[in-house]
C-alpha cells in the first residue's frame, strides 16, 4: 500500500558519534539546561521518548540522536495514536509524496571525498534495487536532497530531517571530520541510506527499545500520538540487521532486510 499523507517537519534525526556498538553518546553533548517539565511534556505529544532528554544547543536531543527545536515542541501533532510493540518498522506521519512515480535527485557537495561519492552511488543502487515507486538519481545541480560536510566539532556521524509538504528532506549532513576521507564503501554507503531513510519519512526500527542496538536502559514511551506508526508486515520481535537501526557499530554494512523491503514496498 502506497502512502501519501504529508505533515509538517516535526524532527532532525542524526546518528552520532562513537565507534564500535553505538552511534551515540550522551557525555559527548554538551548539556546547556535542565529539560523543564513543560519540554519534557512537549516532548512526549509528540510522540518522541522523553527519558533522558537533554537541552542542547538549538533545541532538545531526544532519543539520542534526534534534534527537537522550540518550534518542533510548539507545534501541534495529528493525533494518531501508534502502535505499541517491542521492535517494529517505524515510519513518521511525514511521507514524500510519489504519485505513479517520483525520482529524487541527490546531489554531493566536492567538499566531501570522492570516497563518499561512491559510497553515495552504492546507498542510490540499494533503493533503486527495490523497485520503488520512489527512485533516486545522483546529480551535479537541480537537487531535492544535498549531501554536505557536518559543522566542525559536531557530534554525529549523519544527520538529516523529516519531509514536509510532500517533499523529501532536503538535507544530508555527514561528519567527514571524525568518519575520515575512505571509511569503507559498504560502512558509509550503510549510514547514509539511513539518513536517506529519515529524509523519506521512517524512524528507527527500534523505536520502542532504543537500547536494543545501542545499549543502555530499556525504554519503551507506551501509547504516544504522532511520530512513529507501525508498518504493517513488520515483526514485533528483535530485528538485528535493519538499516534504520538506531545505532550502527563501526564498519558494520547493513543491506535492507526482508521486513525492510517489505516496508519500504509498503510505503512507496
Amino acid at each position: 500500500m502506497k502512502f501519501t499523507k504529508v505533515l509538517s517537519t516535526v524532527a532532525v534525526c542524526a546518528f552520532s558519534a562513537l565507534a564500535l556498538s553505538s552511534c551515540s553518546k550522551e557525555e559527548n553533548v554538551q548539556v546547556k539546561d535542565k529539560v523543564s517539565e513543560e519540554a519534557m511534556g512537549q516532548i512526549r505529544a509528540l510522540g518522541f521518548t522523553a527519558t533522558g532528554a537533554q537541552k542542547v544547543d538549538g533545541g532538545y536531543l531526544v532519543e539520542g540522536d534526534i534534534m527537537l527545536s522550540d518550534a518542533d515542541l510548539n507545534s501541534t501533532p495529528d493525533h494518531q495514536i501508534l502502535r505499541v510493540a517491542d521492535v517494529e518498522q517505524y515510519r513518521t506521519n511525514n511521507l514524500v509524496s510519489v504519485g505513479s512515480g517520483r525520482t529524487i535527485n541527490v546531489a554531493i557537495s566536492s567538499s566531501l571525498p570522492s570516497s563518499y561519492v561512491t559510497a553515495l552511488d552504492e546507498a542510490i543502487r540499494r533503493y533503486n534495487a527495490e523497485n520503488l515507486l520512489i527512485r533516486f538519481r545522483r546529480v551535479s545541480s537541480g537537487y531535492n536532497i544535498y549531501l554536505t560536510p557536518a559543522p566542525s566539532g559536531s557530534s554525529y556521524l549523519a544527520s538529516a530531517g523529516f519531509p514536509s509538504g510532500g517533499n523529501p528532506y532536503n538535507s544530508v549532513k555527514v561528519n567527514s571530520a571524525y568518519l575520515g576521507s575512505n571509511p569503507g564503501t559498504n560502512y558509509l554507503a550503510t549510514i547514509l541510506a539511513h539518513e536517506i531513510g529519515h529524509c523519506i519519512g521512517f524512524r528507527h526500527t527500534d523505536y520502542m527499545d532504543r537500547s536494543y542496538s545501542c545499549g543502555g536502559a530499556y525504554t519503551n514511551e507506551g501509547a504516544s500520538t504522532v511520530g512513529a506508526v507501525h508498518i504493517p508486515g513488520t515483526p514485533t520481535t528483535a530485528e538485528p540487521n535493519s538499516w534504520m537501526l538506531a545505532c550502527i557499530g563501526t564498519g558494520a554494512n547493513r543491506y535492507f532486510d526482508s521486513y525492510d523491503k517489505t516496508a519500504l514496498n509498503y510505503l512507496y
